[in-house]
C-alpha cells in the first residue's frame, strides 16, 4: 500500500461514462482516491454515498474525490445513475492502478483465499504526493475521517 510521502502512480482509466481519466486530471488540487471492492454492494454503496454526500465540503477545501474498482464502466454508470452519484468512479478491470497502489491484495473469506480489492484510501496533495493513507478501512464514517484529515492538511474547516 502507498504510504505518506510516496508519489501516487500514474494511470489512465475509463470513468463511468467511458471517458479516459489520468493522474494529470486530478493533479493541481488536493485529491482523495479511494479503492473499493465492488459497486452496488452494501459496504461500497454506503461508502460511495457518504463520499458523495460530502462532495460539497471536499470541494470547498479544493479537493476532488475519485473511487476506483475493477468494475466495468457500464456497471459504474448504471450504479451512478441509480444512486445519483456525482463523484467520479473509475474502472480498473486489469487491476493496473489497484496493484500499483497496493489495493489489490490477498483476501480471505470463509476460509478461502483469493485476490481482490482491499477497501483503502489515499489523500494526495496537489502535486500527487500521498499525505495520508488508510490501508484498510470500514466504510461507515470513513468519508468523514478523510474530510477531517483534509481539513488538517489545508488548515481550513470544510464548512
Amino acid at each position: 500500500m502507498l504510504e505518506k510521502g510516496m508519489k501516487f502512480p500514474d494511470f489512465l482509466l475509463k470513468d463511468a461514462r467511458g471517458e479516459e481519466v489520468g493522474l494529470a486530471d486530478i493533479l493541481g488540487k488536493f485529491a482523495v482516491v479511494y479503492f473499493y471492492p465492488r459497486i452496488n454492494t452494501p459496504g461500497c454503496s454506503l461508502e460511495a454515498g457518504e463520499f458523495n454526500g460530502l462532495l460539497p465540503e471536499f470541494a470547498r477545501l479544493g479537493a476532488t474525490v475519485t473511487g476506483v474498482s475493477a468494475d466495468l464502466p457500464e456497471a459504474l454508470c448504471k450504479a451512478a445513475d441509480k444512486r445519483s452519484y456525482s463523484l467520479r468512479l473509475l474502472s480498473d478491470p486489469d487491476h493496473k492502478l489497484l496493484e500499483a497502489a497496493g489495493a489489490w491484495r490477498k483476501k480471505k473469506l470463509y476460509g478461502k483465499e483469493f485476490m481482490g480489492t482491499v477497501r483503502s484510501t489515499c489523500l494526495l496533495d496537489p502535486k500527487g504526493t500521498v499525505l495520508r493513507a488508510w490501508p484498510k478501512v470500514s466504510p461507515k464514517g470513513h468519508a468523514e475521517a478523510v474530510l477531517a484529515a483534509l481539513e488538517e492538511a489545508t488548515g481550513k474547516p470544510a464548512s
